[in-house]
């Protein structure tokens, strides 16, 4: 099928140097996506104009935001949504489900070591410098067995294409992954505007997740509870994924509550309500760490519960994500995660981690210092894309600058070959036009006592500024609808 039989992809151009995963290498639309093309095909520009309005229109009146921070100030904005969807086959998907399960797996399990016996630090398979060093690493969790021995009951694993057709793991996220909400809205959002594409394939579905979330929570409830009472605690409406907080808890149908909500009486938490005190004994919690307990953590932390922890160290009630499980997602050990995974599952990783050099070791360091500028540099604790440097951007000051940053805490950075995310046609409101931008794909995994659960689609997120390799949409990203076949 040639480009020009379809009136809104004519003036789509390919790089084919890229991964263009519409198109194979011959220029023809690929087997998987020939219907969805001959559909989008028959409308005009126009018509698609009218149909992005619509779903932009969707996401205002639904309060689909998110927060962006800059120094000056906070924006809040609506989350960029393209109608044009990505699809992942029965098989393709098989294996990254598979992958990130036991990624999950394997980060749980060295959690409970590093905060127990700590063998793989003995053995010296991971450093015991590098943990031990790890902002995220809490002295207050040594010893505590949490409900179910599960740490990272929700973990987001940021997955790419690369240009030679295979699947990267570009970083794993199990402090407070989020942007599940999104998937979901996407969903929604695509029905409403062009509900009949969806006659032409059979999609998983995405909107069981709240109903899994929920269930697997429950496996991990405290001992002696028979009917867990479960909440989502947030920060409040002034957090970027306030929106998400929200959702969830209204989909999951429990309360959404703060820290005043909240308060802890003989190492119990109960819920303040018109009613009077409710027990609480499953907090999802959207707070970090040094928040959640000025008691134990920030004395300053208006945002958290006085004697929370305590209450969670004597198994009262259970914290998910676990505190200190930040440990785990730091970008530094993920250059471990093969060993991870060999030395606690005695398995072959399923997805290829990407080749990380860690600038605290010498000769790491020396190679990132001479080849900057083939490399993106990364500090170990951001999230949202933030503190990233692209060695090929950078103009001969920034590389100084970043070369300073680096050596002044050399811990702080990794760095990582410029990898070539694949591409997806997307539509672009300047240009009204359709163009190749890069994605990636954000799966979510939660782990239950004995059970597991991984959404079938995930987030694939869109890096809508032409060239751009960073997808979050704090940094100007944006979202598609991700299908994932039936086989």
């Amino acid at each position: 099928m040639a480009i020009l039989e379809s009136t809104i992809f004519s003036s789509y151009e390919r790089d084919h140097a890229l991964f263009d995963e519409l198109y194979d290498s011959n220029g023809k639309v690929k087997d998987i996506y020939q219907k969805l093309f001959a559909l989008y095909g028959a409308h005009s520009i126009d018509d698609y104009m009218r149909l992005n309005e619509k779903a932009k229109s969707s996401f205002f009146n639904q309060g689909i935001t998110f927060q962006v921070y800059d120094d000056k100030e906070m924006q809040e904005k609506i989350f960029p949504f393209d109608l044009f969807p990505r699809i992942i086959d029965a098989k393709e998907w098989e294996l990254i489900e598979k992958g990130a399960i036991q990624r999950s797996r394997a980060l749980n399990l060295f959690l409970h070591d590093i905060y127990h016996d700590k063998k793989i630090l003995k053995q010296g398979i991971v450093p015991l410098e590098l943990v031990s060093s790890s902002e995220n690493y809490l002295h207050q969790m040594m010893g505590v067995d949490p409900p179910g021995g599960i740490y990272n009951h929700i973990s987001g694993t940021d997955i790419i294409k690369h240009n030679d057709g295979k699947y990267y793991v570009l970083e794993d996220n199990i402090r407070c992954p989020s942007g599940v909400s999104y998937v979901i809205c996407n969903r929604t959002a695509l029905k409403r505007a062009l509900f009949g594409v969806f006659n032409h394939y059979e999609t998983h579905t995405v909107t069981n997740y709240a109903e899994n979330l929920l269930d697997l929570l429950e496996t991990v409830k405290p001992k002696g509870v028979d009917s867990p009472n479960t909440v989502v605690i947030t920060p409040g409406m002034y957090n970027s994924a306030f929106y998400e907080h929200s959702y969830l808890a209204k989909t999951m149908g429990v309360e959404l509550v703060e820290g005043r909500d909240l308060f802890v009486e003989n190492d119990f938490v109960y819920m303040r309500t018109i009613k009077g005190p409710v027990k609480v004994d499953i907090i999802y919690r959207r707070i970090d760490d040094q928040f959640l307990d000025p008691l134990e953590f920030r004395a300053d932390s208006s945002l958290g519960v006085p004697g929370l922890f305590s209450a969670y160290k004597k198994g009262n009630v259970t914290l998910a994500n676990a505190p200190g499980t930040g440990v785990a997602d730091d970008k530094a050990v993920y250059t471990y995660m093969p060993d991870i995974i060999k030395y606690y599952l005695d398995e072959t990783p399923i997805l290829n981690n990407v080749h990380t050099y860690h600038c605290s070791r010498p000769d790491e360091l020396k190679y990132v210092l001479e080849h900057i500028h083939e490399l993106v540099i990364k500090p170990v604790d951001e999230a949202g894309g933030y503190g990233i440097s692209i060695g090929n951007r950078l103009s001969k000051d920034e590389i100084e600058k970043v070369k300073k940053q680096i050596q002044e805490s050399p811990r702080k950075y990794v760095a990582q070959p410029i990898m070539s995310l694949s591409v997806h046609p997307t539509y672009i409101d300047e240009t009204n036009s359709f163009e190749q931008r890069h994605v990636d794909l954000r799966t979510f995994t939660i782990l239950g006592k004995d059970k597991d659960f991984v959404l079938k689609g995930g987030l694939t997120r869109v890096a809508l500024k032409r060239g751009n390799l960073v997808v979050n949409s704090s940094q100007g990203g944006g979202s598609k609808d991700t299908w994932v076949l039936k086989p």
